[in-house]
């Protein structure tokens, strides 16, 4: 509420002459009462970054739609962009609300956020039409539209609790798969997340996911639902991250829709809330992301699968907040082949699946806590060196986690560069055993891999791009429930390499 000038007793008379006025004239800071939108810098890896707009309503009534432009300094490029549409001419860009956040009551917020190549910050920022600060035109730049240059670079999401160097496997809750059931109580402490595999949609495209402890009939010594529940309690208490898996190979999932989007943040909400898990893993194999023709620069997805994942995760995030743990575990198709191939091609005529993690990958690199390709079950693959390399080899883990780490050009474009992940974010997935999935590794083989890696050791016939990499998160399997099959030999083996590790 504005404060209102106040009129002395003994000064009646002169206060007579300017009541209207003093009565309707608010001070300073009630000029800017009304909605404003605040810039942050959210990350930065170099050669670009990640912002966000937070529109706030400090009105009294309910904004029904909000648009925000800004300029762009040449140099300076827009991506990949999330929670709202935009057009741009030159170097103008204009940013609206999506249908479910363009509604504002008092004191409410939305955000939006999009990635950036180049150096330079948004200026000359606009709310409907007005200063994005609220308020008359400032003759300067108004100090929401840019972080102090003195501050460090907000590059790493809140502290997710884990280990340095993680250990991470799938654990098969909903099936057998002829390993053998494996009760939550009973997956030994060593790992740190434990991916629950899977939580799968009632039909490809209708964004409904469901989870389900393996039916009695198949596994005999299925725990019950509470005693399940209370063994991720136990986890959690010993510092473990439990996760929802969504997808595998037979949970193919096409958010074609909004409306299937909207279904699946209100059904993972729904098991998440269920069990009280930690997050989510996006698992999602075989034809579930694929780009459309056209669809070519993976800063700037337009395929509806790809969007509205990416829209959908994100609001799962604002849901849970800081604690909520992502990791993804897509197949060395769908990423590192886009170094070379990225959807149908410039001419047609590729596969739309190739490389298509990657726009899912960069959009929401602000908020991935591991991303953990699965180097097995895969072709060839071109390197940054320039050569095949195969699975089932140190060489094949070092060049793969490589890409990640040192970023590269997708489809050999120079001018869109796929930036690195930072070091933590970054972990690889090797099969547990041979019956776990092709391209297995023994111990020492997959140890190679990491050390070169992390010390830039033993590195063999490869050089990584990316030099040493102290905080490489760790190392993902499939499965917990193989592992155990084959008495333990992933855990027993890595689980103290990676402990060890400074």
């Amino acid at each position: 509420m504005a404060r209102r000038f106040r009129t002395p007793f003994l000064a009646a008379l002169a206060a007579l002459l300017t009541a209207a006025a003093a009565i309707l004239a608010p001070v300073g800071p009630a000029l800017a009462a009304g909605p404003t939108a605040a810039f942050t810098k959210t990350s930065d890896w170099g050669t670009g970054w990640e912002g966000r707009y937070t529109v706030t309503n400090g009105g009294s009534s309910t904004i029904t739609g909000w648009q925000i432009a800004f300029t762009l300094p040449s140099g300076t490029a827009l991506g990949s962009y999330w929670d709202a549409t935009v057009t741009s001419v030159g170097q103008r860009h204009t940013f609206t609300n999506r249908s479910w956040n363009g509604t504002l009551a008092p004191g409410a917020s939305a955000s939006f956020g999009f990635l950036a190549t180049g150096s330079g910050l948004p200026t000359d920022c606009t709310l409907n039409g007005a200063p994005c600060g609220g308020g008359a035109p400032p003759t300067t730049a108004p100090p929401t539209t840019a972080p102090p240059t003195t501050a460090p670079p907000t590059t790493s999401p809140p502290n997710p609790g884990l280990p340095k160097h993680a250990l991470i496997g799938y654990l098969h809750t909903s099936f057998a798969n002829g390993a053998g059931y494996l009760r939550m109580a009973d997956v030994p402490a060593d790992w740190d997340i434990i991916n629950l595999a899977f939580g799968e949609p009632t039909s490809v495209t209708s964004g409904d996911i469901r989870f389900q402890l393996c039916p009695v009939a198949e596994c005999p010594t299925v725990e019950t639902e509470a005693q399940f529940t209370a063994a991720i309690r136990a986890k959690q208490q010993q510092g473990k991250k439990v996760l929802l898996s969504i997808g595998g190979q037979n949970g193919q999932v096409q958010l074609t829709t909004t409306a299937a989007r909207d279904t699946f943040v209100r059904s993972v909400s729904a098991v998440i809330d269920r069990y009280g898990l930690d997050g989510l893993d996006i698992d999602f194999e075989g034809h579930s992301l694929y780009l459309d023709t056209g669809d070519t620069d993976f800063r700037n997805p337009t395929t509806p699968v790809v969007v509205n994942l990416i829209s959908a995760i994100r609001t799962l995030k604002q849901r849970y907040g800081a604690g909520f743990v992502l990791t993804m575990a897509p197949e060395t198709f769908f990423v590192q082949l886009g170094y070379q191939f990225y959807g149908s091609g410039p001419w047609g005529g590729q596969d739309p699946r190739a490389g298509s993690y990657l726009p899912v990958i960069h959009a929401l690199r602000d908020i991935l806590t591991v991303l953990h390709v699965q180097d097995y079950n895969s072709g060839p693959v071109v390197g940054l060196d320039g050569q095949y390399h195969t699975m089932g080899s140190a060489d094949f883990h070092i060049a793969m986690t490589d890409m990640l780490l040192a970023g590269f050009p997708v489809a050999g474009n120079g001018n869109a560069v796929f930036p690195a992940l930072r070091e933590d974010q970054v972990a690889f997935g090797a099969p547990s055993s041979t019956s776990a999935g092709n391209g297995y590794l023994a111990p020492a083989g997959v140890q190679q891999a990491v050390t070169c890696l992390v010390r830039g050791q033993n590195c063999g016939g490869y050089t990584p791009r990316s030099g040493t990499n102290p905080a490489f998160r760790g190392l993902m399997t499939w499965s917990i429930n193989w592992d155990r099959y084959y008495s333990w030999e992933f855990r027993l083996n890595h689980g103290p390499f990676l402990k060890a590790l400074p």
